[in-house]
């Protein structure tokens, strides 16, 4: 049986949100997927607390705290809104 290699068709979901670093986070995606960026890279994050970080949750698709009026959603994580918009989420990706 042929399976079609990388994740073409694969929609990427968060999975877990973790502080590695000083400086970074990384997302971890459920299909295996691990990615490290630089905080300063979201402003919105920027602002929470460093003791409140680990107090996240899902929000549509995204990722939010208490005291963040945002939601970083996973095309702002990924880089490619074409292909990862929330909004076309009725597509099959």
């Amino acid at each position: 049986m042929y399976k079609a290699e990388g994740y073409w068709n694969v929609k990427p979901r968060i999975k877990r949100l973790s502080f590695p670093k000083r400086g970074k986070f990384q997302v971890d995606l459920q299909d295996g997927r691990s990615v490290t960026m630089p905080i300063s890279a979201f402003p919105s994050l920027k602002k929470v607390p460093t003791k409140e970080r680990e107090n996240w949750y899902l929000m549509g698709g995204g990722v939010t705290w208490d005291s963040c009026p945002e939601v970083i959603h996973i095309e702002q994580i990924l880089g490619n809104y074409q292909n990862y918009a929330h909004e076309h989420s009725s597509q099959q990706l």
